[in-house]
């Protein structure tokens, strides 16, 4: 009789073939690794990211690789899934390491018959960064958002009973806050083990980065799914607030204030005037530099 697998990792990759080997292989190197189902849903590439996931074959229990022709997160997660066998179901970006233990941990959570969402601990990687990105994120970590549980932003696991909360990913940008909305705060975790994400290294791709998630935040508020069912506890209000408190804690957070909301409100009238019309802005300065070592190596 077959074993069922412990869980499904679904990756949806666009272009992602410089960063790809140490997103799959730190799965690989988490013991729970090799037991696990991985699907990586490679949309729209002109990279070697599909030749690159299929390295890793035989790194885990089962490794589906996704070919689509057309480029497209939110088709991605919905093949990804279409394919995957195994919940609890976890949702990666291909840009993203878990640190050791943080996989285990996570599927260790998530297995349990409560709707469930959760993440590992969050680590910002400002190596490289200029000074206004430091800024940015020293402000960005002490924000409600961040400070009080956060879930997603690159992660996220959802157990069987909470994926059975919604179908297919709808046509939005933010597919982790449409996710996390469906969970009450005491349906939320945060798990053992961190996970790494690779911060942009200039203000102009900052920038690119938070305008995409102010269009993303403003899609789902303009959204027939932005209702009373969706738990939208963390308020602009509640972030300026944050930030008012830090500086008068600390007065020398007063550049790193000024540094994150200057970026959010650039951001915000950037999503504003591109509207419908929109392109998908991408951080490619962390994709600059890959990897040579091979993960399956």
């Amino acid at each position: 009789m077959t074993q069922p697998l412990p869980a499904s990792i679904v990756i949806p990759a666009h272009n992602e073939g410089t960063v790809i080997d140490r997103c799959l292989r730190s799965l690989a190197e988490d013991p729970m690794g090799a037991t696990c189902e991985v699907v990586v849903a490679a949309n729209g590439c002109s990279d070697d990211t599909a030749e690159r996931a299929r390295a890793f074959e035989g790194r885990f229990a089962r490794l589906v690789v996704l070919d689509l022709p057309a480029p497209g997160k939110v088709g991605a997660l919905n093949a990804g899934d279409e394919a995957a066998t195994a919940l609890p179901r976890i949702y990666l970006d291909a840009d993203i390491e878990l640190g050791p233990g943080a996989l285990t941990a996570l599927v260790t959570e998530l297995s349990s018959e409560q709707p469930l969402i959760a993440s590992p601990h969050i680590h910002f990687d400002l190596s490289g960064a200029d000074l206004v990105v430091r800024q940015f994120y020293r402000m960005f970590v002490a924000t409600p958002y961040v400070r009080d549980g956060l879930v997603g932003l690159g992660v996220y696991g959802i157990s069987a009973a909470g994926r059975a909360r919604f179908g297919t990913f709808p046509e939005l940008t933010a597919d982790d806050l449409f996710v996390q909305r469906l969970f009450r705060a005491d349906e939320r975790r945060n798990t053992d083990g961190v996970f790494t994400v690779q911060v942009p290294r200039t203000a102009k791709a900052l920038l690119k980065v938070r305008t995409r998630v102010a269009r993303g935040n403003a899609e789902l508020a303009g959204s027939q799914l932005d209702n009373e069912s969706l738990d939208a506890s963390a308020t602009t209000g509640g972030t300026l607030g944050a930030v008012v408190q830090a500086i008068r804690r600390d007065p020398s957070m007063l550049p790193a204030a000024a540094a994150y909301v200057g970026i959010t409100v650039l951001a915000r009238r950037r999503a504003a005037r591109a509207g419908a019309g929109r392109v998908w802005e991408r951080d490619d300065s962390t994709r600059q530099n890959p990897n040579p070592v091979r993960g399956a190596s």
